[in-house]
């Protein structure tokens, strides 16, 4: 077990460096090219930032993977893959794009994954219950995939956010895996080398941010969460698709709040607003930087009990479900005492018409 600790935390430690070291080129690429986060209503910086963040962690992914990463045609897929939403996600960053023309480079890359690499979640377990996908596995997995891929994109609206959240969920799979002994499996090395990554782009993207992930960080820190989720159903590191929904239970909940929002507002989906859930943190007068610290504290309480739920103890499942229970019900009483999903004016507004 020593070893296995000390090799992780080499990887880790490489791909920090190497990032952290890598950022500053980064910024100054982004500024050259105006690839740069202009403020405006909608947003909480004031003053223009450099994007591209998202070149960075990539940078430290594939020097990871040229130092620790495995040569197979899995890899291979996922090297593919990641870089066409990398190059997608860029493009965004230097000129915005349609969201059409990110869809697709989103599918492609998922297509990649799943016709090449042969990684596909191939049944659905869930509370006891196994459904076998059959012919519906690959519809089902280019779907999942780009879901994932846009909820990190999503939440991405405070310093360190997305690059948290994302830390979290690699951190939380890499703790599954040395439970079960999982030390040679792919997702265990991805998660090292991504978390490592990571960790040194939030060196520089903590409050107050001197660049931020943009699309390319976003979409890549998405993607590779839902590659990660896909080896761990493969290999049953993570034996239900509800642990990696619950280990993202934050994102998750903030972009099914943001749909029902405008949906009852009969808006488009896609719509931008103001009302997420760092937004109704900020309302609280909680600093912006609190307000990230609050809402990775609520991730990892998700992650702990998803980590209890997957192991094998009648017991660590209990406490894992009693921690759901505790923030299913905290989630309940932040819906009903914040704007979130809908304000009280629009109720008003509603009963008089």
């Amino acid at each position: 077990m020593r070893e296995e600790v000390e090799y992780s935390l080499l990887v880790v430690g490489v791909c920090l460096v190497i990032v952290a070291c890598l950022i500053p080129l980064v910024k100054k690429i982004a500024i050259h090219i105006n690839a740069l986060d202009i403020p405006n209503e909608r947003k909480v910086h004031t003053k223009p930032i450099p994007r591209l963040g998202g070149l960075g962690i990539f940078t430290g992914f594939l020097a990871g993977y040229m130092i620790f990463g495995p040569n197979t045609i899995q890899m291979n897929s996922i090297l593919i893959g990641s870089f066409i939403i990398i190059l997608t996600g860029m493009f965004d960053d230097i000129k915005p794009i349609s969201a059409r023309s990110k869809l697709l480079g989103q599918i492609i890359a998922s297509c990649v994954i799943v016709f090449y690499g042969n990684i596909l979640l191939t049944e659905l377990t869930m509370w006891g219950l196994n459904v076998d996908l059959g012919i519906f596995s690959y519809p089902i997995t280019i779907l999942f995939i780009v879901a994932c891929t846009n909820i990190i994109n999503l939440i991405d609206g405070l310093d360190g956010l997305s690059g948290g959240i994302s830390s979290i969920f690699y951190l939380s799979t890499i703790v599954i895996c040395f439970f079960q002994g999982r030390f040679g499996e792919l997702e265990f090395i991805l998660s090292l080398i991504l978390l490592g990554s990571t960790l040194g782009f939030l060196v520089h993207n903590f409050h107050p941010a001197k660049i931020f992930a943009g699309d390319s960080g976003a979409l890549f820190m998405g993607f590779s969460i839902a590659v990660i989720s896909l080896l761990g159903f493969k290999t049953t590191a993570i034996t239900s698709v509800f642990i990696p929904l619950m280990i993202l239970a934050v994102p998750i909940l903030d972009t099914l709040f943001a749909i029902i929002r405008r949906l009852l507002k009969h808006q488009k989906i896609s719509m931008p607003d103001k009302q997420h859930l760092h937004h109704q943190l900020l309302k609280m007068n909680f600093s912006h930087r609190n307000t990230v610290l609050i809402i990775y504290a609520i991730n990892i309480l998700f992650a702990t009990a998803s980590i209890f739920y997957t192991l094998k103890d009648t017991q660590d499942v209990f406490i894992g479900r009693i921690i759901y229970g505790i923030l299913m019900i905290v989630v309940l009483i932040f819906v009903l005492k914040t704007d979130i999903i809908t304000s009280k004016k629009f109720f008003k507004k509603d009963k008089k018409q």
